[in-house]
């Protein structure tokens, strides 16, 4: 485990310990000045009692004593998290200071295939160095698709890589990310009715497992206020009505509603930013306002997809379609991408989104071939000709 203070591990904070021989020193989580205060004076208790009077057992008491204190700080240092924070305030996100901030990250793709794949349970690395990597473009956000299955742990995924083991890899992954100080939006991204697996997206949530899925995602991170729950990837094939109320598909099972998922939500009492993304694969806005699920505590964001290979992808289609939206809620471009590792579209997009106050994520941090599309070449980082355009631009923004 690193002993990075930036990237701390809630699961396992005995491991810090002989990192260093001072009681507080290099730690894998951020007490308090007060709480600091406190573990140097019991540890110089501690050397007092032992040099001055030889009281072995008051030693060892004592010594007990501020072990346990060291390790409730840094339990209390895993509840309190990294002090971000992301809420909506009319059609802007803002943080805990109330200041607008925008999304500006990377799609992780990976928890949504790999446990169905039986290849793990995140594919790729999700180190502190693989961390880093993605530190280093500048990004502020990282989004992460997940598989309903596999984190219910149903339809036969094998248990090594679902259920308990699944949400507990996703949590630890999710610290991981804040401490390095991103936000983090979590993404329904392969889904299945019934009994079948979920082994690809659907043309939207199924009412079967999604809104099950929902309410046991939003029970987990209620307490996390990095977090932004993105309800369903990229519904597709099925009317604005479908897409808010649900409908029963073609192929005879039924769909769950953007205001279902809403609702199971916000039955856990979780009040973080919830994402609908718009239909035809999220390209489409033009009557997401009209067709808006009801959210009670109003944090409701509209999500959108950008590809060159779409039809909304020229500036007049986002001044007609996407820039009324942003008008009245906030609107994070959850994936954005361009075929044949070009950047012309992106750059276009980003100049545009700079302009309105959107938010946007790039798909995706993998390195998976211009097809893709992906990012990067490797892991530690290295861009794609598409991803140098996007980290190219990020370090612009950045240095603003």
């Amino acid at each position: 485990m690193s002993t990075n203070p930036v990237l701390k591990s809630c699961h396992h904070p005995g491991q810090a310990f002989g990192q260093d021989r001072r009681i507080v020193g290099i730690m894998v989580f951020r007490p308090s000045d007060r709480t600091e205060s406190w573990l140097r004076g019991s540890a110089a208790i501690c050397t007092s009692a032992g040099a001055q009077r030889r009281w072995r057992t008051a030693v060892v008491w004592c010594c007990m004593a501020s072990l346990l204190i060291f390790t409730l700080a840094a339990m209390a240092g895993c509840s309190s998290g990294s002090g971000l924070a992301v809420r909506v305030a009319g059609n802007r996100l803002v943080d805990a200071q109330g200041q607008a901030v925008r999304l500006l990250g990377v799609d992780r793709s990976g928890a949504e295939y790999a446990c169905v794949q039986r290849l793990g349970i995140v594919a790729g690395p999700t180190d502190a160095q693989a961390i880093a990597a993605m530190a280093s473009w500048h990004i502020n956000a990282v989004r992460l698709p997940l598989n309903e299955d596999c984190w219910l742990g149903i339809n036969g995924v094998p248990a090594r890589f679902s259920g308990a083991r699944y949400r507990a890899a996703i949590r630890s992954y999710v610290q991981h990310l804040n401490d390095a100080g991103f936000y983090v939006l979590l993404d329904l991204h392969w889904n299945a009715p019934g009994g079948q697996l979920a082994i690809s997206q659907e043309p939207m949530a199924d009412l079967d497992h999604a809104p099950t899925f929902w309410s046991s995602v939003s029970r987990t991170f209620r307490s996390n206020p990095t977090v932004m729950f993105d309800l369903y990837n990229e519904p597709n094939g099925i009317s604005w009505q479908c897409w808010r109320n649900g409908c029963v598909l073609p192929k005879g099972w039924r769909t769950a509603g953007m205001q279902a998922l809403v609702n199971a939500v916000r039955s856990t009492g979780a009040r973080q930013p919830i994402i609908a993304v718009g239909l035809d694969s999220g390209n489409d806005l033009s009557s997401w306002l009209r067709y808006q699920p009801y959210d009670p505590i109003g944090q409701l964001v509209a999500g959108f997809h950008a590809y060159n290979f779409m039809p909304c992808a020229s500036v007049a289609c986002w001044n007609g379609t996407v820039a009324p939206v942003a008008r009245r809620v906030p609107v994070v471009t959850t994936e954005m991408g361009e075929g044949g590792c070009n950047d012309a579209f992106i750059n276009s997009f980003m100049g545009w989104a700079d302009r309105v106050g959107l938010s946007y994520l790039g798909w995706s941090w993998n390195p998976a071939g211009c097809g893709a599309p992906a990012l990067i070449t490797s892991w530690n980082g290295q861009p794609t000709r598409f991803g140098k355009g996007l980290r190219v631009h990020l370090f612009k923004v950045h240095s603003q």
